[in-house]
């Protein structure tokens, strides 16, 4: 407790060094651009913006360990990855446009496929680890990667048996065989994060 307490006395310090003149209220000091900025310069890591709406581009496939994308055949691997993911995604209906995010600013979400009712829940995101829960309720906790690709598109990826809690909410029961296509492929690869690519509505 008592080293975050030093940690935010550090930031609000930086940002009465750093603020210009204008920033005068206790509000300008905590807004979300200057807190954002105080991390970066204490952790040299820039925070992500999750909040708005995204869209579903595609599948995301990354390994849990530099290690592993090293080892020969490892980027071939994950690009078969994806390819075949793509494609299970797709017999569950999950195509581009067909899924959307909306990650709100109070730490509540949204997602829908197809038009569907939305599913509702919180999530929380730290910025030190770049990890996301969901907490919806018929899951208790869905721990997640995110991170920002070179091309804007957020990715959140899940361990195999997360992305298919997660696909298995959003889709109807009538596709359980789809579902063990999926079940199927996603646990055969260890060592790799399996995910949906977002982009920014």
């Amino acid at each position: 407790m008592k080293k975050s307490h030093c940690i935010w006395a550090v930031a609000l310090l930086l940002l009465f060094v750093g603020m210009p003149c204008q920033a005068q209220s206790l509000k300008d000091l905590l807004n979300k651009g200057n807190i954002e900025k105080a991390v970066s310069a204490l952790t040299g890591k820039k925070t992500f913006d999750m909040t708005g709406s995204w869209v579903y581009s595609g599948s995301a496939v990354e390994f849990e360990s530099d290690n592993l994308l090293q080892q020969a055949g490892g980027a071939l691997a994950a690009t078969a990855l994806g390819e075949k993911l793509d494609e299970q995604l797709a017999k569950l209906g999950v195509e581009s446009g067909a899924l959307t995010f909306t990650f709100n600013t109070d730490s509540t979400f949204t997602m829908s496929m197809n038009n569907k009712t939305p599913i509702r829940g919180t999530y929380a995101y730290h910025a030190d680890t770049d990890k996301v829960e969901l907490k919806v309720l018929k899951i208790a906790g869905l721990n997640m990667t995110v991170n920002k690709a070179a091309t804007g598109e957020m990715r959140l990826l899940f361990n195999s048996s997360k992305l298919l809690d997660l696909i298995t909410l959003l889709t109807s029961k009538g596709q359980s065989s789809a579902l063990q296509g999926l079940s199927s492929l996603a646990g055969s690869y260890d060592g790799m994060l399996l995910g949906l690519a977002l982009k920014q509505q």
